[in-house]
């Protein structure tokens, strides 16, 4: 299973510099890397591969309490492929549609915007 989320805080928080919520965002990139699960954190979605729903969302719930204990609101994008007896899609997805691109056809096996 993938996970795909973004969480950032809102509203007035001690620690804020202006527009930046890096050193916040940190704190639950830190929650996640520190999980043992395979990831990527990108500009906007960090994604996590989970062996099952309940593990997966337990680091997205511990990620925005990190992110909660410094911010008064937090804000919650999330996206899950499902996709029970598939592992290593963190970067099979990406591989798939790069060999298309290699070859000049279409992607097989998956979505419109991730493989």
């Amino acid at each position: 299973m993938l996970i795909a989320f973004s969480i950032a805080p809102s509203g007035a928080y001690p620690d804020a510099d202006g527009d930046s919520v890096g050193d916040v965002v940190a704190d639950a990139v830190r929650v996640v890397r520190e999980s043992g699960l395979p990831n990527e954190t990108t500009a906007m979605f960090t994604t996590i591969e989970a062996p099952t729903w309940e593990e997966g969302m337990d680091v997205v719930r511990r990620a925005v309490e990190a992110v909660q204990a410094r911010a008064p609101r937090v804000s919650l994008v999330l996206k899950a492929d499902i996709r029970p007896g598939h592992t290593g899609q963190l970067t099979a997805k990406v591989e798939r549609v790069e060999q298309a691109l290699r070859r000049g056809g279409p992607a097989e096996g998956g979505d419109a915007a991730g493989g």
